[in-house]
């Protein structure tokens, strides 16, 4: 998304001043048995190394609620009805705490990856818009612009990960009760993927690359759209603040959460079409040993997604597990 983002990469090999070698003056370092130096790291790669360190334990503290989102969009028939409170308790008692954070990994893995990308990509994109288009000028929109490519590029290049942490969270185990014309009959499903590793290598073995990358049209179309809308309400929200509150942090970031609320609903049911894209292909069979449940019909693309959606499971699908979002939101 749109990013304020001014660094380079661009850092000499051996720079006179440490500060540019990612050393804050008087900053000696660690050497030594068993120590970490950290002369020599440039302030880029520490930054990225600190961000993806906090962005693992916050995607790991909210991994139980997102594990249960992508159960609501993909409409697993066990967890329909039973509400968050319900549906993290079903797997708590089915597959235990470690089922909670089922796919975490895969989603923790793409942190790094996806920020190193987008902080290389939008510079270049930034320079290359300046250089080619000096009309836009240097502001706002420059950025909204370089931004969206750059977390286009980001979302290509990681996008396999992306496939393989909903592949995994989709998976349930244990047994449930099924209802039929011949009555309710209990069910054991196993789950179909082992790891990370095992969904790489059946995804490809069974798509090819085209496999691994099942579901990214919704991702880069939901991109300029997303970008665009907060970019809008945080500038219509920022002309509203009173002058005294102007520069005041507080005001900034209600204003950002605000406009990230509102232009992540409207881009929502890109997401679930993106999510039940996912999981489509995965076998409809209960009583095999790779079972899970499979989505009906399948899609042709994604404005057809949005239309059998709508037709077939009714429009309130289309902002199934909003309200968690919501709750991760506010919890940040």
């Amino acid at each position: 998304m749109g990013s304020g983002q001014s660094h380079t990469l661009n850092t000499p090999a051996a720079p006179a001043d440490s500060s540019r070698a990612g050393v804050m003056p008087g900053e000696k370092g660690r050497s030594g048995k068993g120590g970490l130096s950290l002369v020599g790291i440039p302030l880029y790669a520490k930054e990225l190394i600190a961000g993806g360190v906090a962005g693992g334990i916050a995607k790991t503290a909210v991994a139980p609620l997102e594990r249960i989102k992508i159960l609501f969009q993909t409409r697993r028939t066990e967890f329909r009805s039973l509400g968050v409170w319900g549906s993290l308790g079903r797997i708590f008692r089915t597959e235990g705490v470690l089922g909670l954070y089922r796919g975490n990994g895969a989603s923790v893995a793409r942190i790094v990856p996806y920020a190193a990308l987008h902080y290389m990509t939008y510079e270049e994109y930034r320079r290359w818009i300046l250089e080619h288009y000096p009309g836009f000028g240097t502001g706002s929109i420059v950025d909204l612009v370089a931004g969206s490519l750059a977390g286009g590029t980001a979302v290509l290049c990681t996008y396999p990960l992306d496939l393989v942490r909903t592949m995994l969270a989709y998976q349930v185990t244990g047994s449930y009760t099924t209802e039929s014309d011949k009555g309710a009959r209990r069910v054991r499903i196993q789950p179909a993927y082992r790891g990370i590793l095992d969904v790489f290598a059946k995804v490809y073995r069974e798509g090819g690359l085209r496999g691994l990358y099942r579901g990214v049209g919704p991702s880069l179309y939901g991109i300029f759209p997303y970008a665009g809308l907060k970019f809008y309400v945080y500038e219509e929200l920022k002309r509203r603040v009173p002058k005294k509150h102007e520069h005041s942090m507080s005001a900034n970031l209600v204003c950002g959460s605000l406009a990230g609320l509102v232009g992540q609903t409207c881009t929502y049911p890109l997401d679930v079409v993106r999510r039940q894209m996912q999981v489509q292909t995965l076998s409809a069979n209960q009583n095999s040993a790779s079972s899970l449940q499979q989505m009906e019909p399948k899609f042709k693309g994604t404005l057809d997604g949005l239309v059998t959606i709508v037709q077939r499971q009714g429009w309130k699908q289309m902002f199934a597990g909003l309200s968690i979002n919501y709750v991760k939101k506010g919890s940040k």
